[in-house]
């Protein structure tokens, strides 16, 4: 019986990894947290029924960071206008905004990040989630 569990579990797993379940659904709560919409449940299917067009149709996939966004958050982490945020603040704003998870191994260099690395970054882990789909 412990067997059979553990066989789900793994193939329960691999399902919501092959499929970067488990990355939309933290990009979505993020998205949430980040906007506050005042009726989340219906912005959660705009977001979804958006993601679906652009699919089906080939336009662009929805970003919901604009660089506006992306560049207030980096403003807020870089509060001594350095033009650059530690490794450690980069690494916890990919993970508060959903898209890295908390066992993601980084690579430091040993420079602070600049904010057209940041905003980069952001970008192409956001294509890469909805890509996914």
């Amino acid at each position: 019986m412990e067997a059979r569990s553990s066989s789900r579990e793994l193939k329960a797993r691999n399902y919501l990894e092959k499929h970067r379940i488990m990355e939309l659904l933290t990009y979505l709560t993020s998205a949430l947290v980040f906007f506050r919409p005042e009726r989340p449940r219906e912005y959660l299917i705009s977001v979804l029924e958006r993601l679906r067009i652009a699919k089906v149709s080939g336009v662009a996939l929805p970003f919901f960071m604009d660089n506006s966004n992306i560049a207030s958050m980096f403003e807020m982490l870089d509060s001594s206008n350095k033009g650059s945020i530690s490794f450690v603040q980069y690494k916890e704003a990919l993970k508060t905004l959903g898209l890295c998870t908390a066992d993601e191994v980084f690579k430091d260099d040993g420079h602070g990040v600049t904010f057209e690395k940041f905003r980069d970054e952001v970008n192409k882990r956001t294509q890469e989630i909805w890509s996914a789909f």
